[in-house]
């Protein structure tokens, strides 16, 4: 570095307090700030708050084996506790923007799948055994290696696939696009708006905010994510005072009467963690806990990379920083989700909303899971956000990450259709986990086909077979009598 750009680095250096902060989470280093980091913690909130919503709506419509069910109020105040503390010790401790919450998909496997079964403590127990039993693959290496397994090429469809998945989770929330009724006895499995054609003051909300969105993108305003979401949510706000909206959806963009409200702690400590093998067989438990530990393993793998990627933190080899700590934490996450009684939490691909948003580092956790604590006093206040304001966002950062697609060689057919796979198969399997699965699959059939067999890692080997198994879990459960 030149004398002169040493003076210049020198005539911009942050207050002393403020350069311990930059040292720490290497802020400079990754090229970002600290306005960057706290809008994108608050861009990172903003698309995730939903799950103060919809984690207790899932975990409280459902009934356990005994007809119980649990306290919606006492859920929003254990998913705000344990996305609040998990992301903050995401922030400090892996230094990546990544946020942590209860997982939907796994939360609806332990409603409707694992409840019924047995009682809720003993369902949260299968959680706290799972997420430990992933720390102990974290410890061993084992996680971590299949990472490192994974073929450049595969990690980039990683991202794409993901890109393409949020952005389609955003046109769903908003209810852009939704499901045609099975009474409709139509091939076309999807629809424009609820009925074939787009109506109603949210969609309009939506799309005014998509248009915003990618307005500010192409000016390259700092803050578009954000300075967007705020904006449709006044917007909207506005128009559900003045207008006749029947619904808009899971949150109303409405001014609470109560601002502020007393956390209930109730939940905290509600498991068993044994107590499971006594409800049901020990192979049902075991196919349970595989299923809970694959998907949860599996979907973390793709949204650190994906999100890491998008942060451009991946290093010449297409490794995650600190990713041993990362993914440690991350099962903590789970491990703490049941203990808490608000299911396994995961790190959450929204967290690339923060990214947009400029956030590089673990600094941007610290604002989002503030955030989150202050949701345990100020839930009336901060989830006055409707899907509709917030799911611009996930459109917007589905573009961004799309554009990963590039790096891909799609001449190459072996590394070119499992990557295909990996890209579709998430967005409309509605999972992650299932594009991933799929890619690795596909990619270990056409080097046993061209004879390469010998290239390909030993831990793709397995994690294939597990595939196979994974998506063959129903056949498999008949043959044994499992059902």
């Amino acid at each position: 570095m030149s004398e002169a750009q040493k003076v210049d680095d020198r005539s911009r250096a942050p207050e002393p307090g403020v350069s311990s902060l930059d040292r720490f989470f290497r802020i400079s280093e990754r090229g970002s700030t600290l306005p960057r980091e706290i809008r994108g913690g608050f861009a990172t909130f903003f698309t995730m708050a939903y799950i103060l919503v919809l984690n207790p709506i899932i975990l409280g419509s459902a009934k356990d084996k005994f007809g119980h069910q649990l306290d919606p109020v006492q859920l929003t105040t254990a998913t705000a506790l344990v996305a609040a503390v998990m992301t903050v010790i995401m922030g400090v401790g892996g230094n990546l923007p990544l946020a942590l919450a209860a997982g939907l998909g796994l939360n609806a496997v332990v409603a409707f799948q694992i409840a019924p079964l047995m009682s809720w403590d003993d369902a949260m127990g299968l959680i706290v055994l799972e997420g430990l039993l992933i720390c102990g693959l974290v410890v061993t290496g084992l996680r971590e290696a299949v990472m490192h397994a994974i073929p450049q090429p595969l990690k980039q469809a990683i991202s794409v696939g993901i890109g393409l998945f949020i952005a389609f989770i955003g046109f769903v929330d908003a209810g852009f696009v939704s499901r045609i009724p099975d009474a409709a006895n139509t091939t076309v499995p999807v629809q424009l708006g609820g009925t074939g054609s787009l109506g109603g003051w949210p969609i309009l909300v939506f799309c005014v905010g998509v248009l915003l969105t990618i307005a500010l993108l192409a000016r390259k305003v700092k803050g578009a994510i954000l300075i967007s979401i705020v904006t449709m949510t006044i917007v909207a706000m506005i128009i559900d005072s003045l207008a006749d909206v029947k619904s808009w959806g899971l949150t109303t963009p409405a001014w609470p009467d109560q601002v502020v409200d007393t956390p209930d702690f109730g939940l905290l400590g509600h498991f068993s963690l044994f107590g499971a093998f006594g409800e049901t067989t020990v192979l049902t438990v075991v196919l349970l806990i595989f299923t809970l530990i694959l998907s949860d393993f599996f979907d973390t793998m793709g949204t650190v990379v994906g999100v890491s990627a998008e942060a451009g933190l991946l290093d010449e080899q297409g490794k995650v920083p600190n990713l041993g700590r990362v993914l440690l934490i991350d099962g903590a996450a789970a491990a703490a989700g049941g203990a808490a009684s608000a299911s396994s939490a995961t790190s959450y691909i929204e967290s690339a909303a923060g990214v947009g948003e400029g956030a590089r580092t673990g600094f941007a956790n610290l604002v989002t899971g503030g955030l989150f604590a202050l949701a345990l006093f100020l839930t009336p206040l901060l989830t006055i956000v409707p899907l509709q304001a917030a799911a611009p966002a996930l459109v917007a950062v589905g573009f961004l990450m799309m554009t990963q697609v590039k790096n891909i060689e799609w001449d190459k057919y072996e590394i070119a259709i499992p990557a295909f796979l990996t890209i579709a198969v998430m967005p409309f399997t509605y999972s992650i986990t299932n594009g991933i699965g799929a890619g690795f699959v596909a990619y270990v059939l056409i080097k046993i086909v061209l004879g390469r067999a010998k290239e390909v890692h030993w831990l793709l080997w397995g994690t294939s077979a597990l595939f196979l198994a994974y998506f063959a879990i129903d056949p498999i459960e008949q043959l044994l009598g499992v059902r």
